[in-house]
């Protein structure tokens, strides 16, 4: 049965998620087989015991310094991301369907990104339109010409997975240039752990701890250098919204984190300053977007990056991850193509669907947006964050006006898709248990092999009804736990 009789001091609480929504572990009144285990101990498990969990979580995550900034906050820009302690629970088979979904989907996007910078069969053949992709802000007329090795210009994506009402996944949106979130994957695991082994020992939970090796092994393979390369995280700095990974990574991995103001070029070569004098850097894990890169190349006005970077990097010298120009390619207006980049690069049928997506640049779906508003989400082709959207069935009347007015006079800017009814999950929030609405983002690493752990992070709105899960506009996190067959 599902989740009943939760002690709370003297009285009782129900979890009786909306019957319209799928929900991760419930199904017609009933707990879903893998759930099992965790709906007995919420139904044995006073909420003050999990309330006191949750403290103990925050306290051991601020102690730790694993934060977020939120940029323009007036009470303050460094917070917690909220963790959930109910994990959200994948089984093997529904994984082995995703993971193969987005390793597909990767392909397709590096084979797409070599393409448009090389021989444009895609838009010779009218697949995709040359506009789209020659006039795109992130397209990098730098890169023209230019093959990286293995032909990889993504090599670590973030793909944006949501479930629909009718059980169904579907990708949401791909995270090509600087995908962030794969630290609090890792420490989730390391707080569940910590503090439920014994709920973890009930089942097989795959690991994900491998992570920082798959991906040292993955830049590895980049290298120009087949001896001993030496791998640099480039940072903004530490108000970066994402510095606590930055350095997290580079400490899981044993690799050097360095600004902008620790590197030089010379002789079209990247080295890192050292007390002991310049040691050339091979590969560099850059978390700043391209127009902070080189000052000499993109922004004069940059004080972040390298002069001279960009040389080094058409010389083959140095390999930069992930690739100059890969924007264009998760850009949402671009988006709707990757179903028909599949089947034009891979000769498959996509695993995963796309939204349904209308593209405001075309009459057509124009139309059909502006006079559909208030059933829509809307979006910026080049948003990200959650910044920049409309989700109709929530806005007010105003809010819809002035969006009205946004698209109407730069109808290029903007997608709209259907407001999906994601699936919802067990959540602790100030009421007890309740049902929110959550997404998952699995990480793909690409190098010689494709590399995947089981899972990613997922995100979780925390808010009752709310569909938006980023962190920088209230979401939290979750454990993901995908189970061994």
């Amino acid at each position: 049965m599902a989740c009943r009789n939760m002690a709370i001091s003297e009285s009782a609480y129900d979890y009786f998620p909306n019957p319209t929504h799928y929900d991760e572990m419930v199904t017609s009144g009933n707990n879903r087989h893998h759930y099992q285990h965790v709906a007995e101990w919420l139904e044995q498990t006073p909420l003050d015991l999990i309330l006191q969990s949750r403290h103990q979580a925050d306290a051991i995550f601020r102690q730790q310094g694993i934060t977020f900034t939120v940029y323009g906050d007036n009470a303050g820009t460094e917070r917690l991301i909220p963790f959930d302690i109910i994990p959200r629970i994948i089984p093997a088979h529904e994984w082995q369907v995703m993971s193969k979904g987005c390793e597909q989907r990767v392909l397709a996007l590096n084979a797409f990104l070599h393409d448009i910078y090389h021989e444009q069969h895609i838009i010779k053949a009218g697949i995709v339109p040359a506009e789209q992709i020659l006039t795109n802000e992130h397209y990098q007329a730098a890169m023209k010409g230019l093959t990286l090795p293995n032909h990889i210009y993504a090599h670590i994506a973030g793909i944006d997975l949501v479930r629909h009402s009718n059980g169904t996944y579907y990708v949401l949106e791909d995270n090509l240039r600087t995908p962030s979130g794969v630290s609090y994957m890792l420490e989730n695991r390391k707080m569940t752990e910590r503090l439920f082994p014994d709920l973890m020992a009930k089942h097989k939970v795959l690991p994900v701890h491998q992570y920082p090796d798959y991906l040292k092994s993955t830049l590895l393979e980049a290298s120009p250098s087949t001896s001993a390369p030496t791998i640099a995280i480039l940072t903004p700095g530490r108000f970066n919204s994402a510095f606590f990974e930055h350095a997290f990574l580079a400490r899981s991995m044993g690799v050097n984190l360095v600004s902008g103001s620790d590197l030089v070029v010379k002789n079209d070569v990247v080295y890192m300053k050292t007390i002991k004098g310049l040691e050339r850097v091979d590969v560099i894990y850059r978390r700043l977007d391209d127009a902070f890169l080189d000052p000499l190349a993109f922004d004069p006005r940059s004080m972040l990056g390298v002069s001279g970077l960009m040389s080094a990097y058409r010389a083959g010298n140095v390999i930069l991850a992930n690739a100059v120009g890969t924007g264009v390619a998760d850009d949402k207006s671009v988006y709707p193509f990757v179903p028909d980049m599949i089947r034009f690069y891979l000769n498959e049928e996509p695993i995963l669907e796309n939204v349904p997506t209308w593209q405001c640049r075309k009459p057509a779906d124009l139309s059909h947006v502006l006079a559909n508003l208030p059933d829509l989400v809307v979006k910026e082709a080049q948003g990200s964050g959650g910044y920049g959207m409309l989700i109709g069935p929530a806005a007010t009347k105003a809010e819809i006006e002035d969006f009205r007015a946004k698209i109407t006079q730069c109808p290029e800017a903007y997608i709209a898709q259907p407001t999906l009814a994601l699936s919802t999950c067990p959540t602790f929030v100030a009421a007890g248990i309740a049902p929110r609405h959550l997404d998952l983002r699995p990480f793909v690493l690409s190098g010689k092999t494709v590399r995947l752990v089981a899972g990613g992070l997922t995100r979780v709105a925390l808010k009752a009804g709310s569909l938006v899960v980023n962190s920088s506009q209230g979401g939290g996190t979750k454990d993901t736990w995908v189970l061994a067959e």
